[in-house]
């Protein structure tokens, strides 16, 4: 199973983008607190479209709490600060990828402690950052090309039109 794993995340429109990616893949959204938006915001719903119902979302009050619960898991800790990149990880079966907040990213401690599964997504010098629904769709898809994609459609159908 991947587990997303948002830590104080603070844009509802990009947490929509996540639960809707999540959805798609079967997925697992955690959402640390605190959250910087009203689980009921309407631009968060409207992002998510009608993907929630289709989502399995836990709700933290801190990433300890979370870590605690799943004290057997392997973590991946998504940064900047990282000099590994997220393709060179075997992602196990039950996978947490762990993002941080959109303004800052996740805490400076945190990664230095869990620095041998930190990563980073590979970016031109001198780029700030990615948005974090496109880093979170990246992550997941690392993993998914990693598992090739097993269980998933791979037939797309064309609608016939008149000449």
């Amino acid at each position: 199973m991947i587990h997303i794993v948002l830590v104080e995340p603070e844009i509802p429109q990009n947490t929509g983008n996540i639960v809707r990616t999540a959805a798609a893949t079967g997925s697992v959204v955690h959402l640390v607190r605190p959250l910087g938006f009203d689980t009921s915001d309407r631009m968060l719903k409207r992002a998510g479209l009608d993907y929630w119902k289709d989502c399995e979302i836990h709700y933290w009050d801190s990433f300890a709490e979370l870590r605690e619960a799943f004290a057997d898991a392997e973590f991946y800790f998504f940064s900047t600060k990282a000099q590994r990149t997220h393709c060179e990880p075997k992602y196990p079966n039950d996978v947490f990828l762990v993002f941080g907040k959109e303004t800052k990213g996740l805490p400076e401690q945190l990664i230095h402690d869990n620095y041998d599964n930190a990563v980073r997504i590979p970016m031109i010098a001198d780029t700030r950052s990615l948005n974090l629904s496109n880093s979170v769709a990246i992550a997941v898809y690392e993993v998914l090309r990693q598992r090739n994609f097993d269980g998933f459609n791979f037939v797309g159908h064309l609608r016939e039109f008149d000449d």
